[in-house]
This record gives structure tokens, C-alpha cells and sequence, in this order.
């Protein structure tokens, strides 16, 4: 009787457990949600907002987020099923085990496939959709034909990316003397017994790669621009208006000089008439700038900016302490790739890990305080977003050496809305293999332990004896004792993208350290910064106190 009430007593704690796993899970969602509205109003275009575009990036945003709250899931779920002695509980039968993995599985094809959706199909009909726009002289099904026809050429991309992924790795028959028509049966009786896993591995591997590419553009350098931003703020307004002040002077001296050159009736020169038209355009961008000046030096917000101001700086010393354990970590779990991986061809897969990195040693010591590793997977997140968004901020978004769009709080045009939650989707997806690159045990096998026989001799006796030991599970240990997160299996379908994960980690790091030297070479930001440009998303109206 007591050993059967304490069996139930440890299944009902095992249930209080997943419920309140499950619970947090969905505050997490709703909390997904409203970040994903808050951030999506917070930078949108006030004249030119669009209900279908903000939906369009709100929801593209939030399915990005879930699905990175998905690794701290699938980690806790294959680390729950064990007990820290290395044996399996006793409700983790083989069975149990299979519809979990399954569970987890069938929500990465879920939330994958809707990624899909969106990048190959949604989110470029919809830009497409506010181009044409543009133009007053086309109608609603002008407008949907044209950008379903661009769309298209998208969704081609997204189909042979299923087909290569699909094909390509599988077997071929083991006899030679199969027909064409039976090589292809076999090809499709592989893909329906795979559940397409590899089709799917291979389209989402691929934008992943994208992600590492945008990632090492915006993310490294937003890691070194946003705290050392924070930490010398933006120039005095007075001090920038005064300025302002002396250059408009000097501009309408200029005008009042070439002026005096046509007084007696004779006509300018050609090149003082261009000369006249570049002052002018100097002198309206001066009185706008003097408008926003005005308005920022008066307004409230600056105000209690300025009371801010030590916060501020405290977040950007703990911004930069932060950027400076992920690259370290970073650094070390490449290096221990270099010196001790299989090599290229199995993706640089590490047996065991050799050079620890403080992150793979601090993230599965949370994990035996739930949900210790839940809240810190979140902010390695919300890390990354934040990071992210300063470096599209201070870069903008281009085509190679063409500047497309900037992102303005307030300002930003629908379409420069759909690339950015499309830059920072693609950021998104990459951050499960960033975070699998800072803890690569944590991410592959969580806290699971497996028992090995060890032998120990007793000297008084002069005999051995064999006990089972429990050990961390790695890349060496039995496929029975450990059982790895669906994650990695996402991950490493194909090790072609593992390897280019693992050279795009030390451009990352590069890319980190030249912008860390620009960012402490760059003076301090002017507070209407982008305002003397020309900048379309840049309104004539009354300025925003948020233009900084």
C-alpha cells in the first residue's frame, strides 16, 4: 500500500509538473502576441498604415516566436522523461516516448509550414499587392493579378526546394537492374514513410541560411551598436538646434548672394541656378530639422529620457557584458568544433564536449529549477530580436549597394513593415541553431543521463565489482539511453548546412568585433537622426517625440 501511494503520489507531482509546463507555455503565447502588436504599431507609419500589411506582420512575427518557444519545450520534454540517475521514469515507456517525440514533431511541421507559407507566399503577395498600390491609376483586381504573378515566382522557389529536399538524400534501389518507373516508386514510397521530414529539414535549412546571412549583417552588429548606444546617448537638442540655427544663416546668406547676381535684370548662369536650387533644398531640410528640434527640445518625452539617462546606461553595460559572454561562448564551441569535430563531412559534430563554454555549463544547471532554462532561452531570444532590430535601424534594409527602405519609429512604410518581420523571421529561425552553437548538449540531449557499467576494486577483498554510474549524454552515448530533441534532428538532416552554420559562426564573430570598433569610433547620434536625409518615410507634419 505505501509503495503504491507513493507511486501515485510521484504520478500526480509528474502531472502538476506538465500542467504547470503547459500553463507557462501559454502565457508565453499570449505574451508573444502582444509583444508582436506592440512592436508591429510601435514602428508602423501612422499616415500610411495598413490593416492587412500590420496583421499580415504581426502574425508573421509571432509564428517566428512560438516557434523558437518551441526548443525550451521540446528540451524540457525528452529531459522529463528521465530521472537524474539515468534510468526512465515509469510512465516513459516506449510507446509514451514515441507520441511525445511524435507531439513535438507534428508542431514543428505545423509552425514550419505555415513559415513557409509566409515567406514564399504571403508575406510577397501582400507587398506586392501595396507596390501596385502605389499606382493611383490601377484597381482591386489589377492590383491581385500583378502581384499574384510576382508571387508565383516564389512559390516556384519554395516547390523545388520540397523537391530537392525530398529527393535528393534518399537511396536509390538496391538493384541495378530497376527501371526508371520503379526508381521513381521507390523515391515516393521513401518520401511517404520519411513524412516528408526531409523535404521539410531541407526548405527550412535553406531559409535558415538566409537567416545567417541577415543575422551576421544586422544581429552582429546590432550586438555592439545597441548597447554602446545606450551607453553614450544622443547630443543635447539645444546644443543641435544652436547649430541648426548657424547653418541656416550661413544657407540664406549663400542665397541672398547669388540673388544679388540677377538684381539688374541679367540672368543667372547655369551653375549658379543649380547652385540656387541645392541651397534651397539645404534650407527647407534646415527649417524642418529646426521644426523637430524645436518640438523634441520642448516635449515631455525628452524630459524624462534625460531622467533616464543612468538606466540607460546601466542596460548598455549590461548589454555589452551580455554581447560578450554569447561571443565568447560562441567562440569557444567553434574552436572546440576546430580542434576536436568528425570534420566538414558529418557537419563538424562534436562527440563529447572538450572546451566548455560558460552557457553550456549555466543552461542545464537551470534546468533542474523549473523554469529556470525557460526564462533564459526567452531572453537569449528577445536578446537577439532586440539586437537585431538596432542593427536594421542603424544599417537599413538594401539590395546589395541600394539603400530600399529605413525604419523610423512611426514612420516606417508597409512594405519596409513586411521586409523587416521577413529579416527578423528569418533571424528567428536561425536563433535555434545560435543557440544550439552556445550549448550544443543542452540543445541536443537537455539534462537526460544514461548509466555505464564502471568496474571497482576493493583491496580488501581483492575482487572487482560493476556498478552502473550515470553520465550526461553525447554524441557517444547508445540511442536506447538518450533520446534527442526533434530540434537537432531539424538541424542536422544535412550537414552541408551544419558546415555552412559553422563558417557563418566565425563571420559572425567578425562581424561583431569591426563593428564593435565603429560603433566606439562613432560620435553620438544626433537626436532627430535621418532627418536631414531624404528619407520618403519621413513625414512634413508635426514630428513624433519618438523620432530619436
Amino acid at each position: 500500500m505505501a509503495a503504491a501511494a507513493a507511486a501515485a503520489a510521484a504520478a500526480g507531482a509528474a502531472s502538476a509538473e506538465l500542467v504547470i509546463g503547459w500553463c507557462i507555455f501559454g502565457l508565453l503565447l499570449l505574451a508573444i502576441l502582444a509583444f508582436c502588436w506592440i512592436y508591429v504599431r510601435k514602428y508602423q507609419s501612422q499616415r500610411e498604415s495598413e490593416v492587412v500589411s500590420t496583421i499580415t506582420a504581426i502574425f508573421s512575427l509571432a509564428i517566428a516566436l512560438i516557434t523558437s518557444a518551441l526548443l525550451p519545450v521540446d528540451i524540457f520534454l525528452v529531459s522529463y522523461m528521465k530521472n537524474q540517475n539515468g534510468t526512465f521514469k515509469d510512465w516513459a515507456n516506449a510507446n509514451v516516448s514515441r507520441q511525445i517525440e511524435d507531439t513535438v514533431l507534428y508542431g514543428y511541421y505545423t509552425l514550419y509550414s505555415v513559415i513557409l507559407f509566409c515567406v514564399f507566399f504571403w508575406i510577397p503577395f501582400v507587398y506586392f499587392y501595396y507596390e501596385e498600390k502605389d499606382d493611383d491609376d490601377t484597381g482591386k483586381c489589377t492590383q491581385i493579378k500583378t502581384a499574384l504573378k510576382y508571387t508565383l515566382g516564389f512559390v516556384v522557389i519554395c516547390a523545388l526546394l520540397l523537391l530537392v529536399g525530398a529527393f535528393v538524400p534518399l537511396n536509390v534501389p538496391n538493384n541495378k537492374n530497376s527501371t526508371e518507373w520503379e526508381k521513381v516508386k521507390f523515391l515516393f514510397e521513401e518520401l511517404g514513410s520519411s513524412h516528408g521530414l526531409a523535404a521539410l529539414s531541407f526548405s527550412i535549412s535553406s531559409l535558415t541560411l538566409i537567416g545567417m546571412l541577415a543575422a551576421i549583417t544586422y544581429t552582429a552588429y546590432g550586438m555592439s551598436a545597441l548597447p554602446l548606444n545606450l551607453i553614450k546617448g544622443t547630443r543635447s537638442a539645444a546644443y543641435e538646434r544652436l547649430e541648426n540655427t548657424e547653418d541656416i544663416e550661413e544657407v540664406e546668406q549663400h542665397i541672398q548672394t547669388i540673388k544679388a547676381k540677377s538684381k539688374d535684370g541679367r540672368p543667372l548662369a547655369a551653375r549658379d541656378k543649380r547652385a540656387l536650387k541645392q541651397f534651397e533644398e539645404r534650407l527647407r531640410t534646415l527649417r524642418k530639422r529646426e521644426r523637430h528640434l524645436e518640438f523634441i527640445e520642448n516635449s515631455w518625452w525628452t524630459k524624462f529620457c534625460g531622467a533616464l539617462r543612468p538606466l540607460k546606461i546601466i542596460w548598455g553595460i549590461f548589454f555589452i557584458l551580455v554581447a560578450l559572454l554569447f561571443v565568447i561562448s560562441l567562440f569557444l564551441s567553434n574552436l572546440d568544433k576546430a580542434l576536436h569535430s568528425a570534420g566538414i563531412d558529418s557537419g563538424f559534430i562534436i562527440f563529447g564536449a572538450n572546451l566548455s563554454n560558460p552557457l553550456n555549463m549555466l543552461l542545464p544547471l537551470l534546468q533542474t529549477v523549473f523554469p529556470l532554462d525557460y526564462i533564459l532561452i526567452t531572453i537569449i531570444i528577445m536578446y537577439f530580436i532586440f539586437t537585431s532590430m538596432a542593427g536594421i535601424r542603424n544599417i537599413g534594409i538594401w539590395f546589395f549597394w541600394i539603400r530600399l527602405y529605413k525604419i523610423r519609429r512611426g514612420r516606417t512604410r508597409p512594405q519596409a513593415l513586411l521586409f523587416l518581420c521577413m529579416i527578423l523571421l528569418l533571424i528567428v529561425l536561425h536563433t535555434s541553431y545560435m543557440i544550439y552553437s552556445l550549448a550544443p548538449q543542452y540543445v541536443m540531449y537537455g539534462s537526460q543521463n544514461y548509466l555505464i557499467e564502471s568496474n571497482i576494486t576493493y583491496d580488501e577483498h581483492k575482487g572487482n565489482s560493476t556498478l552502473s554510474v550515470p553520465k550526461r549524454c553525447d554524441a557517444e552515448a547508445p540511442e536506447d539511453q538518450c533520446t534527442v530533441t526533434r530540434t537537432y534532428l531539424f538541424l542536422h538532416k544535412f550537414w552541408f548546412f551544419s558546415a555552412a552554420y559553422y563558417f557563418g559562426n566565425w563571420a559572425f564573430l567578425g562581424v561583431f568585433l569591426i563593428g564593435l570598433i565603429v560603433s566606439c569610433c562613432k560620435g553620438k547620434k544626433s537626436v532627430i537622426e535621418g532627418v536631414d536625409e531624404d528619407d520618403s518615410d519621413l513625414s512634413e507634419d508635426e514630428p513624433s517625440v519618438y523620432a530619436a
